[in-house]
């Protein structure tokens, strides 16, 4: 039985940066994952805003490490090289009831010290923004907003602890956990393992985990949102990420200018249960929301639709919890249960959170050779036209284009592969191969077999995204 410090269960942006902060301790530290790869779960699906933090109650842990953690987004980015744009927030408002809920989130803005916060006019707003429809009475702008890709932030903080010394052991369920002196017993698919301490970040399945071996007081309800994406020559791209006040309370909408160009609308709300499936309403309700709000609006520019979950924490009351819930119900053992918007935003610090407090637990020292550095896989179409020369001259697989959308090349693919690839989404993740207008439709056929030559498996073995999603899924073995 192999013998860590830590286990981490959970390999989403709350399990991969928790396992990257524990790295900055002289520590052993395990990153357990029940999928194919990371990043698999709920972290592969949100609005992919990197907060300011108006939104939430001044002096709370999640106002604090909001404002923490925006500020130091672009920094962290760098150290993971991975593209950040903080290209700020509008929030708009069309109405008075809208005004004062913008004039209620300013003012928390102010007490929490989020920086460079602003209402401007509706007159203002539509300036920063022509493609508005006009009539809007006013807007908080908060020029401290941004946004990532969460694929390739997740990603890299797992390489990262990796490249600091963690494990990682994927197609890993936890059974059940037993206490052992000194630490905790993980029984799971692949065998056992000992750990001085535990990190539950196992998303949907947090409350699960914790009841194999404590009590817990919370519970997670998740509820499901439906996104469109829009092609990046839409002609409907605002410059800033764009929310809207619905006079009438509700939902509002985002859309959000992504890095790589597209433009992201949504979500809907609705509860029903662990449900990765979209909703003809739900998107009808982003559709709607979006002509309201742009007039430039067409659906013909619409590429692709998804839903996503979200995690949201009660009481046994059925109260809800509107801020993060890290359970410590024994030494050496804590849960985030029900970590929602801005869990994003706030992934690394609460991940230096509870490295801080485990580290405290088990008495580690700091890890002086901790490197928070990481180096991406080099993009073609990021680099200038004498970096890609220089780059084809070395390996010709460089110069070998495979899809056309996003420029991404055979060398990419392999590379990704190598670092983890096991499925079409797994080089989606790490390189954006079937985001583009296509989605796929022309791409698809050159990365299958690439794929299954690199892993030793047939054409017809391939996944979407793992488990019996099959890419050759008919009777007959088409697409």
């Amino acid at each position: 039985m192999e013998r860590f410090d830590v286990a981490v269960i959970g390999g989403g942006l709350l399990g991969c940066f928790a396992a990257r902060n524990l790295c900055r301790w002289d520590a052993s530290v395990l990153l357990l994952e029940a999928r194919e790869d990371v990043c698999t779960g709920i972290s592969r699906a949100n609005s992919a805003i990197i907060y300011p933090g108006y939104d939430h109650k001044p002096g709370t842990l999640k106002a604090s490490m909001t404002v923490r953690g925006n500020e130091a987004f672009g920094r962290l980015c760098e150290e993971l090289d991975v593209p950040f744009s903080r290209c700020g927030s509008l929030m708009l408002s069309y109405g008075p009831k809208a005004d004062a809920v913008l004039r209620l989130k300013y003012d928390r803005g102010l007490q929490s010290a989020v920086p460079g916060l602003s209402l401007v006019s509706g007159r203002e707003a539509e300036a920063m923004e022509p493609c508005l429809t006009p009539g809007v009475s006013s807007a908080l702008y908060a020029p401290s907003a941004g946004t990532v890709n969460p694929w390739e932030l997740c990603i890299a903080a797992c390489e990262n602890a990796l490249q600091n010394g963690a494990q990682l052991s994927l197609n890993t369920s936890v059974l059940s956990i037993r206490p052992e002196q000194d630490g905790y017993r993980l029984i799971t698919t692949q065998g056992d393992f000992f750990a001085r301490a535990i990190v539950n970040c196992a998303g949907m399945q947090a409350d699960q985990v914790q009841r194999l071996i404590f009590p817990c007081d919370v519970s997670i309800h998740p509820t499901s949102g439906d996104y469109l994406i829009l092609d990046r020559d839409a002609g409907l791209h605002p410059s800033h990420i764009i929310q809207v006040e619905p006079e009438d309370g509700g939902k509002g909408l985002n859309a959000v200018p992504t890095v790589e160009g597209s433009l992201l609308l949504g979500p809907s709300e609705r509860e029903n249960g662990i449900d990765w499936s979209v909703s003809e309403a739900g998107l009808s309700f982003v559709r709607r929301f979006a002509g309201q709000v742009f007039p430039g609006f067409s659906e013909e520019h619409i590429i692709r639709s998804f839903a996503a979950l979200r995690p949201n924490p009660q009481r046994p009351d059925g109260s809800s919890i509107g801020t993060f819930v890290i359970e410590h119900p024994a030494p050496g053992f804590r849960s985030l249960i029900g970590v929602k918007t801005p869990g994003l935003t706030c992934a690394d610090q609460l991940g230096i959170y509870l490295a801080g407090e485990t580290a405290a637990d088990l008495r580690l020292s700091p890890n002086p050779d901790f490197f928070p550095g990481r180096s991406g896989i080099p993009r073609m179409k990021r680099l200038g036209f004498d970096a890609r020369c220089k780059a084809v001259r070395q390996n010709p697989d460089f110069g070998e284009l495979l899809c056309r959308c996003e420029g991404i090349t055979r060398g990419e693919v392999l590379e990704a592969i190598h670092r983890g690839a096991v499925t079409l989404d797994g080089l989606k993740h790490r390189l954006g191969a079937g985001m583009g207008p296509c989605q796929g439709a022309r791409c698809r056929q050159k990365l299958i077999p690439i794929l299954a030559e690199a892993l030793g498996i047939s054409e017809e073995a391939v996944t979407q995204s793992g488990g019996d999603s099959l890419v050759y899924g008919g009777a007959d073995g088409t697409l």
